[in-house]
């Protein structure tokens, strides 16, 4: 069945930019909602569609949906905010809904080492920095899980800006941290996709290298 491809959301940086290099190095067709002002030079570089958008407004997301059939909706958000809202939980509900009512069933979504049942994971000085964004991820995580979508969650620890190593793997040990890049995490996104005994499941993504290393 033909489809419109692949929905990011997150995509104008990071993790986000490193995911849509990868798609479109294969030859998938990808899309994007980008909010007004966003850079997206890099973007239309690739050749991404761009939709103009902004997780935090429900209405604009159920918008990019329409005349549209994606296979696959992956975000990789930032942490940001409005107002009371954050991009962890109000933003990720919105874009939750918005796939389930355009029947798109597979959603990936990297939030972070830290969040549900790897909390314990987190080190004295990145609990007392981080508690609370983790806090708001977890509830994120969860409301996704409760969604009924065939949901692949990613847990990066701390990340880097570096070529890929090749190093790092997905484990559902929650009780490890550890430090990955994010050209790394990109291509483990792109494994989950590709893979359906990862639907349903949770991982932290960690660096075989860098195991415990923090930053904080």
């Amino acid at each position: 069945m033909t489809t419109d491809g692949i929905l990011l959301l997150g995509a104008t940086r990071q993790t986000g930019l490193e995911i849509a290099k990868l798609l479109r190095a294969r030859g998938d067709r990808v899309a994007a909602v980008v909010r007004p002002g966003s850079p997206r030079e890099e973007l239309d570089a690739l050749g991404v569609t761009v939709i103009a958008g902004d997780a935090f407004d429900a209405p604009s997301l159920d918008a990019a949906f329409q005349g549209k059939s994606f296979s696959a909706v992956i975000s990789t958000m930032g942490r940001s905010s409005k107002g009371d809202q954050t991009v962890d939980y109000e933003a990720t509900c919105n874009l939750v809904d918005a796939t389930k009512k355009a029947g798109v069933k597979r959603f990936l979504i990297t939030t972070a080492i830290g969040a549900g049942d790897s909390r314990q994971a987190l080190t004295p000085g990145a609990e007392q920095f981080l508690g609370k964004v983790m806090d708001r991820k977890t509830l994120g995580e969860n409301y996704l899980k409760e969604s009924g979508l065939d949901y692949t969650i990613l847990r990066p620890g701390a990340m880097k800006s570096e070529s890929p190593t090749g190093r790092a793997f997905l484990t559902e040990d929650t009780s490890l941290i550890g430090t990955i890049n994010r050209t790394d995490l990109a291509q483990l996104t792109l494994d989950c996709l590709d893979d359906d005994d990862t639907i349903g499941r949770t991982y932290s993504t960690i660096d075989k290298d860098m195991i415990g290393l923090t930053g904080l």
